[in-house]
C-alpha cells in the first residue's frame, strides 16, 4: 500500500510541472500586433469548436449515464460504473482541452522566438507539447488513484483477496467513458482539421497557385484551428484512454495470476516512474542553431531515450523488491513493451520522414503525375505494416514467456499486460514530441501570414518539417500501444466473463476455437468494422471538404480584392462550416463503436464478441498503420519537393504531390488514428455489458 502512494505523488508532480511549463511559455512575447491578431483568431476558432463539441457530447454522456444507472439497478453492473463513466469522459476531455489551450497560446510565441534563435523556438514549442503530455499522464494517474483509494475504503471490511478482486473488477469497467470521449474528440477533430486542410489546398494551392498558409486563403485560419482540435485535443484524449486502459487491464490480470495487491501495484508503480522520468527527460531537449533535420530529431530523441533509460533502471529495482527476485521476468516483460514502442516509433519515422529513402522515392514518382504518387503511397503504407506487426508479435511472445507463461498461463498474460504499460510508461515525453508538431505547424503559418523575414521562415519551416515526422511517429506509437492495450483488454474481458458467469450462468464455458461458427462470424464482423469505420470517416471528410471548397471558390469569385491582398477574406465563415460539419459527421461512426459489441453479443454471445474483438484488433491495427504511414509519407514527399527537389514549388511534380498529400490528409489525421480508439472502445463496451450479454444472448 505504501508503494502505491507513488501514483498520486507522480500525478501531483506531473500537474505541477505542467503548470510551471505553462507559466514559462506564457511569459514569452507573442510578437507584433499582426501576429497577436492571427493567434487570437486561431484561439477563438478552437474554443468555439470545443465548446460546440463538448455541448453535443455532454448530451450523449447524460443519456449513457442514465442507461448505465438502469443497468446497474437491474443488476447487470456496479453503480460505480455509471459515475466512473462520467469521470473518465471528463478527465479525457480536460486533458485535450489543456493541451489545446497551451498549444494555441504557444504558436505565435514560437514564431516570434524564431526571430531570436532556433533553440529558443524549439524550447517553447516542445514545452507546450510537454504540458499536454504531462497533463494526460497526471490526470490519468489522478483519476485511477482516486478510484483505487475510494474503492479500497468502500470494500475495507472484506478479506484482502476478495477486496482486491472487487477493486480491479470494478476499475476494469471504468475506461468506457474515456474511450467514448476519445473517439468523439478524434473523429470530430479529425474531420474538422482535414476538411479545412483539403479544402484550403485544393483551391489555394492547386487551383489558384498561392502558397500554403497564405493569408489570402479564406480557409487558412480554419486549417490552423484544425491542427489544434484534431492533432492536439484529439491525440490527448486518445492516449489518455490508452494510458488508463493499459493500467486497469493489467491490474485485473495481476489478480487472475494470483499476485494480489503486489501485482496490482506493479502497473501503477511503473507508470508513476515513467511520469517522473518524463519530467526529467524534458530538460535534455535542446539544440544549436543548425536547422538540419537530423540535429533537431536528435534533440527530441535525447529526451525520450533518457526517460526510457531511467524507467528501465528504476523499474528493475522496484519490481524486484515488490514481487521478489523469482518474478524478475515481469521486469523483462515490461522492458519488451518499452523497446517495442521505441522500435515502432523509429520504423514509423523511417517510412514517413524525407530523411530516408522510402519517402524520397515516393517524391520522385510525382514526376509522372498524381496517379503514380497515389499508387506508390498506398504501396508504401501497405509495406510499412510488416515491421510493426513483427515487433508487436515478438513483444507479445517475449513478454508472455519472460513473465513465466510456460509455467503459468495467467502469469504469461500478466506479462503481456505489463508490456503494454511499459510501452506507455514514457507517454509524458512521447506525447510531448507529438503535440509539439501542431504548435510548430501553426508557428510556420503565423510567420507566413504576418510576412516575417526569410530567416524566421527558415527556422519555423525546419520546426514544421520536424513536426510532421514527430506527428507520424506519435501516431505509430499510439497505434502500437492500442494493439498491446487491446490484447490485454481482450484477455481481461475473458477473465471478467468467467468471473461473472460463476454467479449468473454456472453452466457457461468459453469455446474460442476458430472452428466455432460464432467465433468465426465474430472475426469477420470485427474485421469489417474497421473498414466500415474508415469508410464513414473518409466520407465525412470528403463531404465537409466539398463545403469548404465551394465556400473558398465563392469568396475568390465574389471579391477579386481577396487575391489582390486589398480585402481580408471571411475566415469565420470557413471556421463555422468546419465546426458544424464535424459535429454532424462524427455521430454515426462514434455510435457504431458502442452499438456493435452489444448487438453482436445478443446475436452471437460472448464467444462471438471475443471473435469480434480479435478481428477488429488485427484488421484495425494493420489498417491504421497503413493509413497513417501512407498519409505521413505523402505529406513529407510534398515538403521534400517544396524544399527544392524535383522542380520545387509550383512545378508539375509539386502539384502532383499536393494531390497525394490531399488524399493522405484524412488517411493520417482522421481515419487512421481513430481506428486505434475504435478497437479499444469495442473492448471497453464489451467488458461493461458482459453481464447483460451473458444473460440475454440468443446463443
Amino acid at each position: 500500500m505504501n508503494i502505491l502512494l507513488l501514483a498520486p505523488f507522480a500525478s501531483l508532480a506531473a500537474l505541477l510541472f505542467a503548470a510551471y511549463l505553462s507559466y514559462s511559455v506564457m511569459k514569452e512575447s507573442e510578437g507584433s500586433a499582426e501576429m497577436v491578431k492571427i493567434a487570437e483568431a486561431i484561439r477563438h476558432g478552437a474554443r468555439a469548436y470545443l465548446k460546440r463539441q463538448y455541448a453535443g457530447v455532454a448530451i450523449f454522456f447524460a443519456v449513457m449515464f442514465v442507461v448505465l444507472l438502469v443497468f446497474a439497478f437491474i443488476g447487470y453492473l456496479s453503480y460505480f460504473v455509471s459515475f466512473a463513466f462520467l469521470t473518465g469522459g471528463f478527465f479525457s476531455a480536460l486533458s485535450g482541452y489543456i493541451g489545446m489551450t497551451i498549444a494555441t497560446n504557444a504558436n505565435a510565441r514560437t514564431a516570434f522566438a524564431a526571430k531570436k534563435s532556433l533553440n529558443r523556438s524549439l524550447k517553447i514549442a516542445f514545452s507546450s507539447g510537454a504540458v499536454m503530455g504531462l497533463a494526460v499522464v497526471g490526470l490519468g494517474m489522478f483519476h485511477l488513484s482516486f478510484w483505487y483509494y475510494f474503492l479500497d475504503w468502500f470494500y475495507r471490511f472484506l478479506p484482502e483477496a476478495e477486496k482486491i478482486q472487487k477493486i480491479t473488477s470494478a476499475m476494469l469497467n471504468f475506461g468506457m467513458g474515456a474511450s467514448s470521449m476519445a473517439l468523439f474528440a478524434r473523429v470530430g477533430g479529425g474531420i474538422y482539421t482535414k476538411a479545412a486542410d483539403v479544402g484550403a489546398d485544393l483551391v489555394g494551392k492547386v487551383e489558384v497557385g498561392i502558397p500554403e498558409d497564405d493569408p489570402r486563403n479564406p480557409a487558412v485560419i480554419a486549417d490552423n484551428v484544425g491542427d489544434n482540435v484534431g492533432d492536439v485535443a484529439g491525440m490527448g484524449a486518445d492516449l489518455y484512454e490508452s494510458y488508463i486502459g493499459s493500467i486497469v487491464s493489467t491490474t485485473a490480470l495481476a489478480v487472475a495470476a494470483g499476485l494480489g495487491i503486489r501485482g496490482v501495484a506493479i502497473p501503477f508503480v511503473v507508470a508513476a516512474v515513467g511520469v517522473l522520468a518524463s519530467i526529467i527527460g524534458t530538460f535534455f531537449v535542446k539544440s544549436g542553431e543548425d536547422a538540419d533535420q537530423g540535429v533537431l530529431l536528435k534533440a527530441l530523441r535525447k529526451g525520450t531515450y533518457v526517460s526510457s533509460l531511467l524507467v528501465v533502471v528504476v523499474s528493475y529495482f522496484l519490481i524486484r523488491n515488490i514481487l521478489g527476485v523469482e518474478y524478475i521476468g515481469v521486469f523483462y516483460a515490461m522492458l519488451s513493451g518499452l523497446i517495442a514502442g521505441l522500435l515502432i516509433g523509429f520504423f514509423t519515422e523511417y517510412f514517413t520522414s524525407d530523411t530516408y529513402s522510402p519517402t524520397q522515392k515516393l517524391s520522385a514518382t510525382a514526376n509522372t503525375g498524381p496517379a503514380t504518387v497515389i499508387i506508390s503511397g498506398i504501396s508504401l503504407g501497405m509495406l510499412s505494416t510488416a515491421l510493426p506487426v513483427i515487433i508487436i508479435g515478438i513483444a507479445v511472445l517475449a513478454s508472455f514467456y519472460l513473465a513465466g507463461g510456460a509455467e503459468s498461463f495467467n502469469m504469461g498474460l500478466f506479462g503481456v499486460g505489463i508490456s503494454a504499460v511499459g510501452l506507455l510508461s514514457t507517454l509524458g515525453i512521447t506525447l510531448a514530441t507529438d503535440a509539439y508538431g501542431p504548435v510548430a505547424d501553426n508557428a510556420g503559418g503565423i510567420a507566413e501570414m504576418s510576412h516575417q523575414e526569410s530567416e524566421v521562415r527558415e527556422r519555423t519551416d525546419a520546426l514544421d518539417s520536424l513536426g510532421n515526422t514527430t506527428a507520424a511517429t506519435g501516431k505509430g506509437f499510439a497505434i502500437g500501444s492500442a494493439a498491446l492495450t487491446a490484447l490485454a483488454l481482450i484477455v481481461a474481458y475473458k477473465n471478467e466473463v468467467e468471473l461473472i458467469a460463476v454467479s449468473v450462468r454456472p453452466d457457461f464455458h468459453f469455446s474460442l476455437s476458430i472452428l466455432n461458427p460464432n467465433v468465426l462470424i465474430g472475426l469477420f464482423i470485427g474485421g469489417m468494422l474497421a473498414f466500415i469505420f474508415a469508410a464513414f470517416t473518409m466520407e465525412s471528410v470528403g463531404k465537409a471538404a466539398q463545403e469548404i471548397v465551394t465556400e473558398v471558390r465563392r469568396q475568390f469569385k465574389g471579391n477579386k480584392g481577396i487575391l489582390d491582398g486589398t480585402v481580408e477574406p471571411d475566415y469565420a465563415r470557413c471556421v463555422d462550416i468546419c465546426t458544424r460539419a464535424a459535429q454532424r459527421e462524427m455521430i454515426l461512426p462514434s455510435l457504431m463503436a458502442i452499438i456493435a459489441p452489444i448487438l453482436v453479443g445478443v446475436l452471437l454471445g460472448v464467444n462471438g464478441v471475443a471473435g469480434m474483438l480479435a478481428g477488429s484488433t488485427v484488421t484495425g491495427f494493420l489498417l491504421a498503420v497503413m493509413m497513417a504511414n501512407s498519409g505521413g509519407a505523402w505529406d513529407n514527399a510534398k515538403k521534400y519537393i517544396e524544399a527544392g527537389n524535383h522542380g520545387g514549388k509550383g512545378s508539375d511534380s509539386h502539384k502532383a504531390a499536393v494531390v497525394g498529400d490531399t488524399v493522405g490528409d484524412p488517411f493520417k489525421d482522421t481515419s487512421g488514428p481513430s481506428i486505434n480508439i475504435l478497437i479499444k472502445l469495442l473492448c471497453m463496451v464489451s467488458i461493461v455489458f458482459a453481464s447483460f450479454v451473458l444473460q440475454n444472448s440468443i446463443f
